[in-house]
Order: structure tokens, then sequence, then C-alpha cells
């Protein structure tokens, strides 16, 4: 098996790939995880990977660009079984999903930081999103770690005792609504046009009601107050 990490923050990852059962995984040749930063895919000379989000508001966007071109760098080595994004709102990383995707050959792990990463990625550039839970961390190198150290260790000739893996065992309450930053335009996929609107009160408005859409789709308990 081979998982690529993508992230802007590499050295988040070295511990937690570089010790203990994924170590020895990685040591046996039972798999390959590569890690690549972003950084290195951008052509601005100060290396950004992040810009403001377009309709204003605090925190940063990853931008598309990075993303995409490092994604097109690696497909052109070999065909990939999914392009996985770890996000708090993906689909809550169970056992079961573990053990599906222990059985796939090529992965990448995309790993969001600060307000998450252009919506049209999520539209357009990944397969699948995981999340570890409904809380927020910094970034999803933490989470990208977990979820290779739950595919790994289900891989044969991982464990000295494979039957061991056998028998283990938000603020406002809603999910936050797309993002978007520049460009505004990027291969005919673009932004929806109220964020360029300079109106305040029509993208508040935009916001909370795809913040609404979002949580009643993809977390509707927390619609109950659970």
């Amino acid at each position: 098996m081979r998982i690529d990490i993508l992230t802007c923050l590499p050295r988040l990852l070295e511990s937690p790939l570089n010790d203990s059962i994924v170590k020895r995984a990685r040591d046996k040749g039972l798999v390959t995880v590569e890690v690549h930063d972003l950084r290195d895919y951008t052509l601005d000379p100060h290396r950004t990977t992040d810009d403001y989000a377009f309709g204003g508001g605090a925190g940063m966007v990853m931008m598309i660009e990075p993303i995409h071109r490092c994604l097109q760098s690696l497909k052109a080595q070999r065909t990939y079984d999914e392009v996985i994004y770890m996000s708090p709102d993906g689909e809550q990383l169970t056992q079961s999903i573990a053990n599906q995707l222990s059985l796939r050959q090529n992965l990448i792990l995309l790993c969001g930081h600060y307000k998450g990463v252009d919506e049209r990625v999520r539209e357009h550039l990944v397969t699948r999103e995981i999340s570890i839970g409904d809380y927020v961390l910094s970034g999803g190198e933490l989470p990208a770690a977990v979820l290779s150290d739950a595919i790994i260790r289900l891989l044969p000739g991982v464990l000295s005792d494979e039957s061991s893996a056998l028998t283990d065992s938000f603020q406002d309450g809603l999910i936050a609504p797309p993002v978007y930053t520049r460009p505004a335009e990027y291969q005919g996929w673009t932004v929806p046009p109220v964020l360029l609107s300079g109106n305040p009160s029509k993208i508040e408005e935009w916001r909370h009601e795809n913040a609404l859409e979002r949580t009643r789709t993809r977390r509707p308990r927390l619609l109950d107050g659970e």
C-alpha cells in the first residue's frame, strides 16, 4: 500500500509516521508513506498557500492551485483509489471505513488548515471526506495521522499477532458553509456571485442558509441539540 499526504506543515507528521507500529510497517516495506509540502507547488515566491476568504470574515483559506498541481503530479505517476480530504464535516471515521481503506492500494490524504480549503477542491478534486470527530483542530495533519494509523495496523504482517486487529474494539451548532478564495474563476469553476457582491447582509444570508443545509444533510442530530 502507498499513502501520500498533502500538507502545508509537513513537520507535524514527522513523529506519528516515524514511530511505533507505523514505523515498523514502513521499515518492513509493507507500506509507503510520503508527505508532500504544498508550498513546493505554489508559484508564489513567498511560498504562500492561503489567501483571504471572498466575502470577508476571519481566517484564511487554502488556495486551490497548489493542491491541484500536487494532485496532478502524483496522478501522473500512478492511479489512486481515493483522494481523501480530512474535514471536520466529513463522514465520521469508523472501524468499518478503516477496514475498507486497508484493502486499497494507493490513497491520497489532503490536510486542511486555517479555515479549510477552497470549496472547489471539495467539489472537483477529492473523492471522499473523512472526519475523526465533531470538533476543530488546528489542521488536518493529526487526523491524517490517525487515519493512516488506523489503516496501516490492519495490513497483513504489520502486527505480530494479526488476530489482534480483529478483536479491537462544534460553536453555533451548525456546520460551516462553503468557503472560496482567489482566483474567482479556475478552469471554469466559479465562486458563487453573492460572495463577490460586497453586500454583507446577502453574504451572511447565503452563508447561514448553506450552513443550515449542510448541517441538515450531514449532521442532522446537531439540529436536535444532541
